[in-house]
């Protein structure tokens, strides 16, 4: 992973080559952009601010060269489509009708897919944070600060499928942020309730003790340790570089033996609650599960009863680090060291650690139900104004990223009017060639981009920065109503988190929490209970959205329909990283998740059609595209099946005149590729990105598409959701090679579309050489050219299948050579059956 941060100073010769490097890259991307708001500067620079608050972001637009001729592709494109469907219809000739028939309601549908996709991409806009104009105005002269606070959520779901490790390295990152260290809060969700995720804390606690203040000394990024252990030669930029070997080499070795606490804590739980039941007096069966402080875990035991298992157990809510105002609590168990940390702040933020209560008569709601939780418990806690949340597989790259966040948050332009602020999402596992499209950077950096010219990008799911009160349901100023009832209907009935909503609408600000008597510790308790938003308005209009497996996008709808915007954060340095699925079956199943949440949108209240009362026409018509595109899948899976009708022996097309129909079908796809040119420009992205993106489309239509529509059928007639599956982090064994999962083939059904589709493509070109060898001299000069035409759609989806050909063949897939063998042996081996099977009838009927 590259950096820009964190070595010795002496290693000048290999700064410079790398500060060109991102120079390059910056230019290479910001040269079809030009600045946006130099009216608003200039009146801003003038005025003084109309409410005293600076501009702390910068907008761009893309200039005008670019930008007109992109519109009016777009504008021809629709022209060209328009004629082609009356021109289709006006020669409805073909050899088979029905299919006629079908293709034509699929063209159609194909062209308004893509008009939903491209209107929203009219206006695109970048905004860029100031985070020096952030400084200035609110980082006070005796080392305070004025900023408001930030509650950080980090969910996970099994301490297996997402390994602890990861995990930690998130809360660690956030710990050692740079965001002032009393206005930050961080909250662990943990929805398996297993005591290993809350001692795992505990040791990330002790081990905060050294690395947070190393960090800070030394300006170390990122300030995930294992990421940044991983890092070959770091630039350096702290203020002590004769000390930094030393102290690099010993924190190094106390991170390694703290990854070996976390290692070992399983067998330490098991041989503890062995030694505790060895001890009990009564004669019962029960064997629990016991804390180091000699009490009974309230959560998920491992050997496993009624109340104290995955799906069954009381609420927890641990405070594992208090505020810092009142010490990290942690005592003789902080990590011990000889570093020097003179004149370094060695605070760390507060850590909360949450279990919420489950019960096998609640719907639990997945992760919107897990948020809504951390939610509610930290509105009594700490209840600061903003809220981001992370996947626990994703950490802080950048340090500054919260002060970015925030710089939109207290803008004086819309600021008071923004919900939630996006940033892009990166993975710093995904293989160089990017084989299964993790990175999609067409729509991270290009749809929401676009979105951003609107009223905002759509709520992803991690790395989104939320305005507490926005969460609450809470129409944004311009359209508020001057009382607002808080009542147990809505929020619950707990008196002194609706006594919070009030004070987070009133924004009175408290920079410490209330004192953790055990009488609220029991209310925190309370208020994540397994019953406690059960007949109120939680996961409707209140807090996360439940009953749909993406929870993301219709979060961000309901809060976009209320009338709030959103703005889109890009920063020099990527804010954040995580890891992607990229073995392919994991990656399909997680698109399943999202394709099917998205269609349970469209069948819901929350439909863009009809719900989101001030949403804007352009934002209604992303949120369409958003819920239908899996849709498109059907007649992609449809085309993708043509090529069997290479085996009929007669001539088949499916419109007449088969000529120009392909000529017009291949306008219109290359005026697609041209518009997708110009949008590589001005998303700064390659054409690599651009082609990922189209053969996983492929892929995916043929496979997790389809089964998600399949999925909302079966919703529909049965009324049971789209199943929540944990996307697995783990790695295959193979700890030599880092990309492992990438060749570990797993067939689940949903593969079998596509390998029909590759199979049926392989024998129809097989089919269509054999054809030309046996009817060379019967064919007319019009059927060769027909047959070239047909044969140039078989090449086409076969190149698009490129990634899953490699999938099939496993680790042979390392070296690709064998595939371009393989694939024209297949061919010839099609061929010499077609020609035996067609001599051999030819003597029969002869005979």
């Amino acid at each position: 992973m590259a950096s820009a941060a964190g070595s010795s100073g002496g290693n000048a010769s290999l700064a410079d080559p790398l500060l060109a490097s991102a120079k390059k890259l910056v230019g290479a991307k910001g040269k079809y952009w030009e600045a946006a708001d130099k009216e608003a500067r200039r009146a801003a620079k003038e005025s003084g601010g109309e409410d005293g608050r600076p501009l702390l972001f910068r907008t761009y637009k893309v200039k005008g060269a670019l930008l007109h001729p992109y519109r009016a592709l777009i504008f021809i494109r629709l022209i060209a489509v328009l004629l082609f469907f009356v021109w289709r219809v006006k020669h409805n000739k073909s050899d088979i009708m029905w299919f006629w028939t079908m293709s034509v309601v699929g063209d159609v549908w194909f062209g308004f897919s893509w008009l939903l996709n491209q209107l929203p991409k009219f206006n695109p806009v970048k905004t860029i944070p100031d985070i020096a104009a952030l400084r200035r105005q609110y980082d006070l002269p005796d080392g305070t600060s004025s900023l408001p606070g930030i509650d950080v959520f980090v969910t996970t779901a099994d301490p297996i499928d997402e390994p602890i490790l990861y995990t930690m390295n998130c809360v660690l990152s956030i710990l050692a942020s740079d965001y002032p260290v009393d206005r930050c809060a961080c909250y662990l969700s943990d929805d398996s309730g297993a005591l290993i995720q809350y001692e795992a804390l505990v040791e990330t606690a002790k081990f905060a003790t050294l690395w947070v203040p190393f960090c800070r000394k030394h300006c170390i990024e990122p300030r995930a340790p294992e990421s940044y252990f991983e890092l070959e030669a770091p630039l350096y930029t702290g203020r002590a570089p004769e000390e930094f070997t030393d102290d690099h080499t010993s924190v190094r070795r106390e991170y390694a033996e703290y990854k070996e606490h976390l290692e070992s804590l399983s067998s330490a739980i098991s041989k503890r609650s062995d030694v505790y039941n060895s001890m009990k007096t009564d004669q019962d069966d029960v064997k629990a599960t016991w804390m180091a402080n000699g009490t009974q875990w309230p959560g998920t035991w491992i050997d496993t009863t009624e109340t104290h298992r995955k799906g069954h157990h009381a609420g927890i809510v641990k405070v594992v680090l208090d505020h810092p105002t009142r010490g990290h609590n942690l005592g003789s168990q902080a990590c011990t060291h000889s570093l020097n940390f003179t004149n370094i702040d060695e605070r760390i933020p507060m850590l909360v650690y949450i279990a919420r209560g489950k019960n096998p008569s609640y719907d639990h709601n997945k992760k919107a139900g897990a948020l809504n939780a951390q939610l509610r418990a930290s509105g009594l806690l700490s209840n600061a104004q903003f809220i981001i949340n992370f996947d626990c597989d994703h950490y802080i790259n950048n340090s500054q990223a919260l002060r970015a966040a925030i710089c939109f948050m207290l803008d004086q332009r819309e600021g008071d009017n923004t919900a939630f602020v996006q940033f892009p999402q990166r993975f710093d596992n995904v293989d160089p060639s990017d084989r299964y499209g993790n990175h999609n950077r067409v729509f991270f950096d290009g749809t929401m981009l676009a979105l951003n010219g609107l009223q905002g990008p759509s709520y992803l799911g991690t790395g989104c920065m939320f305005r507490r009160i926005a969460l609450y349901g809470i129409d944004p100023p311009h359209c508020r109503e001057d009382n607002i009832v808080v009542d147990a209907n809505r929020f619950g009935s707990s008196i002194l988190f609706q006594d919070s909503i009030s004070k987070a609408i009133n924004q009175e600000r408290s920079t410490i929490p209330p004192t953790l008597s055990e009488t609220f510790l029991t209310e925190m308790e309370t208020v994540v209970s397994a019953s406690h938003d059960k007949e109120t308005g939680w996961g409707k209009g209140v807090g996360y959205i439940y009953e749909i497996a993406t929870e993301d996008i219709v979060t961000g709808f309901r809060i976009h329909g209320q009338g709030w915007r959103s703005m889109y954060c890009t920063m020099e340095r990527d804010a954040f990283c995580g890891i992607a699925p990229i073995n392919l079956t994991e990656r399909l199943h997680q698109i399943v998740r999202w394709s099917g949440g998205s269609l349970e949108m469209f069948f819901s209240r929350n439909n863009p059609l009809i719900g989101g009362g001030r949403l804007q026409t352009l934002q209604r018509v992303s949120y369409l595209n958003m819920t239908v595109y899996p849709a498109t899948s059907l007649f992609i899976l449809l085309y993708s099946l043509s090529p069997v009708m290479w085996l009929i022996p007669d001539e088949v097309y499916i419109q007449r005149p088969f000529t120009k129909y392909v000529v017009y079908l291949l306008v219109i796809i290359l005026m697609i590729h041209i518009i997708g040119w110009l949008e590589i420009k001005w998303a700064g992205i390659t054409w690599l990105d651009y082609w990922r993106n189209e053969q996983f489309f492929m892929i995916g239509s043929t496979s997790a598409y389809p089964a998600a529509v399949l999925h909302m059928v079966v919703n529909l007639l049965t009324k049971k959701g789209i199943h929540f599956r944990v996307t697995s982090k783990q790695t295959a064994a193979d700890t030599n090679d880092k990309f492992a999962d990438l060749y570990d083939m797993r067939w689940v059904p949903m593969l079998i579309p596509t390998a029909v589709v590759l199979i049926c493509n392989v024998s129809a070109i097989g089919v269509a050489m054999g054809k030309t060898i046996v009817y060379m001299g019967a064919w007319t000069i019009a059927q060769k050219t027909h047959a070239a035409l047909g044969l140039l759609f078989n090449v086409w989806i076969m190149v698009l299948l490129y990634p899953f050909a490699l999938a099939v063949m496993g680790r042979w897939a390392k070296r690709p050579v064998i595939l371009v063998v393989l694939l024209p042996v297949a061919f010839v081996i099609v061929c010499l059956v077609y020609i035996t099977v067609h001599i051999l009838l030819g003597g029969l009927v002869a005979f």
